[in-house]
């Protein structure tokens, strides 16, 4: 299956093809750039790859969640490219992305690790956050994605420790920002751990897609939704506004 996937959703920018022998992709850490960017990468990669729009079978985009202004950009253009070419697109959540490359890393180093803990800084003193393990080879979502204080995370971390044991699930795999924002989340990771995984990758969105398309979950353009998690915007309203 031929998919294209693009990402703008953090700090991050990127766009990956799989054009069913290969991937071909593009990553850049370019804060406010995205809309500048995002298409001369698409592009790039189109060509690298021999391919137009019309050959490809499916699209998908982090839908969050993230930026606000990031999940909008990557949002609009994938709804302009589903109508200009008729495909489907898929949502790819961007805390699932990030968890899928930790599994990913892990099978490649032989790292005996099947559980991620997600925690990308949400700012206003709260983290995106959400638990997946490995199971048959397939991510799954243990703990639902969510918004929350990062004191409320390490809370459900415990929980999720407690009711699991014999998983080795205190032994998972952090990724995001939020663990290095935030001393709450610190505090559990073993001293001089580093998160390799900050930011999400439209390749590690591509096996996403394909499931998520296998299984129907595929849209429309009109029917393509963002995901915030938060209602409250991070700017202060005008006087008067509601």
């Amino acid at each position: 299956m031929k998919i294209l996937a693009i990402d703008t959703a953090t700090e991050a920018c990127s766009v990956a093809l799989n054009t069913g022998d290969a991937v071909v992709s593009r990553f850049e850490i370019c804060p406010q750039q995205h809309s500048q960017r995002l298409l001369p990468m698409l592009d790039e990669v189109l060509k690298d790859a021999g391919l137009v729009l019309g050959d490809l079978d499916l699209l998908a985009f982090g839908r969050g969640p993230g930026s606000f202004t990031g999940v909008r950009i990557a949002t609009g253009m994938i709804q302009g490219l589903a109508l200009g070419t008729g495909l489907k697109v898929a949502g790819v959540s961007t805390l699932a992305a990030m968890a899928q490359q930790a599994l990913v890393n892990n099978k490649v180093t032989a790292k005996q690790v099947s559980w991620v803990v997600c925690a990308t800084d949400a700012r206003m003193g709260e983290v995106y956050f959400a638990i997946y393990k490995s199971e048959n080879g397939l991510l799954k979502e243990v703990v639902a994605e969510q918004v929350c204080p990062p004191e409320a995370a390490v809370e459900l971390i415990n929980d999720a420790i407690a009711a699991n044991q014999g998983e080795n699930v205190s032994e998972f795999e952090p990724v995001g920002t939020g663990w290095q924002a935030y001393p709450a989340l610190a505090a559990l990771l073993p001293e001089g751990h580093e998160v390799s995984i900050e930011f999400p990758d439209a390749v590690y969105m591509l096996p996403l897609a394909e499931q998520l398309a296998n299984k129907g979950d595929v849209h429309v353009a009109s029917d393509v939704k963002p995901v915030y998690l938060r209602d409250k915007v991070t700017w202060k309203k005008l006087p008067g506004r509601e």
